[in-house]
């Protein structure tokens, strides 16, 4: 071969160096406790966006102690390496799922700083094995979040969920606790069966049907009665010193005006009091 091929060939090796995508660092996890991931395109894991912690105290959760307990307990063995369980928090809205996932995980976090949160959006539910995958090798153990989930795009989201748990042949990753909410026990769009034959509808409810029953635990989030609406209204103001008149006869009424009883409008209505009276909340 003479020079002057070589230096061609040597031209056409370094052009197609500049093209091939650089090798992605691994990501880090130091910045926080807290991320939002990124998907990427194809079978890489994406990107992990530091977020701030989440600042709601898990006691300003009223009328879910049960709840709290439940969850709190599988959480602190999956985060010190004993046997635990993937979690399904399901119920009505605002009944607090979320927010009570990240207030315990900010609990345990403080004890054990290898724990970290990785939130994925419900759109993404096809990117979560590349990510269960790239998690596996990691030092630290993650609760990966996946909030309102529903699959809106059918049985291939379920799928992907359902491979992500299992892991292949390779198993499900030991440092990760995946953590789902829903407004519904079995996952499933209420029009799943619209513009589906009947046998591809039955098929791909037994599908989706089939991935919450890769939730070991299950927990439950009832409608709020009126009594613990009430007290969760009374809780929030004495923690942060609001005094009125009437406290629960405005309460009710600003349920009335919302059309139900939950965590979410007992906050909201103490927001807007705080407000009225000049004081400031954490969150």
């Amino acid at each position: 071969m003479d020079d002057a091929t070589t230096a061609y060939l040597a031209r056409i090796a370094d052009a197609l160096e500049r093209l091939a995508p650089a090798a992605s660092a691994p990501p880090s996890f130091d910045a926080a406790r807290l991320f939002r991931h990124e998907p990427a395109q194809g079978k890489t894991a994406g990107n992990f966006v530091p977020a701030p912690d989440y600042p709601m105290a898990l006691d300003l959760l009223i009328g879910v102690e049960r709840q709290k307990d439940r969850f709190v307990e599988n959480l602190r063995r999956f985060a010190v390496g004993l046997p635990s369980n993937h979690v399904l928090l399901w119920g009505v809205r605002g009944t607090g799922k979320s927010s009570l996932t990240k207030s315990a995980f900010m609990v345990l976090a403080a004890e054990y700083p290898d724990l970290k949160l990785v939130e994925v959006d419900r759109d993404e539910v096809t990117a979560l094995p590349p990510l269960f995958d790239a998690l596996r090798t990691r030092a630290e153990r993650f609760v990966v979040l996946c909030d309102d989930l529903s699959f809106e795009d059918g049985a291939e989201a379920a799928k992907a969920l359902k491979s992500a748990l299992e892991g292949g042949v390779a198993g499900p990753p030991e440092n990760v606790l995946f953590v789902a909410t829903s407004n519904r026990r079995h996952l499933m769009p209420r029009d799943h069966t619209e513009n589906q034959g009947a046998i591809a509808s039955a098929e791909n409810a037994e599908e989706e049907m089939s991935v919450s029953d890769r939730f070991g635990l299950w927990i439950g989030f009832p409608p709020m009665d009126q009594a613990t609406y009430l007290a969760a209204i009374q809780g929030y103001a004495a923690r942060f010193g609001l005094r009125v008149e009437n406290l629960d006869r405005r309460a009710l009424q600003w349920s009335q005006l919302r059309g139900a009883r939950s965590g979410r409008v007992a906050y909201q209505f103490i927001r807007d009091l705080a407000g009225e009276l000049g004081v400031n909340l954490p969150v």
